[in-house]
């Protein structure tokens, strides 16, 4: 997954994608350790999905998902 470079002004706000992606990544470790699934919402229905599933890796975040208001 190909990282964009931030838009957004504020160094805080710099951040916030790549402590999502480490959040996620740490989920998905949690959800294999403990044999339970994902749940994600994806193309607005929301879903359970397994921790390996090879489409995880080709989610990316929007880049409108984050606004700096």
């Amino acid at each position: 997954m190909r990282q964009q470079a931030s838009q957004l002004a504020d160094a805080d706000m710099q951040a916030v994608a790549g402590a999502l992606r480490r959040a996620a990544a740490r989920a998905r470790e949690i959800a294999r350790k403990t044999g339970t699934p994902l749940v994600i919402v994806r193309d607005g229905l929301l879903m359970e999905v397994d921790p390996d599933d090879p489409s995880l890796d080709d989610e990316a975040m929007p880049a409108d998902t984050i606004h700096d208001r």
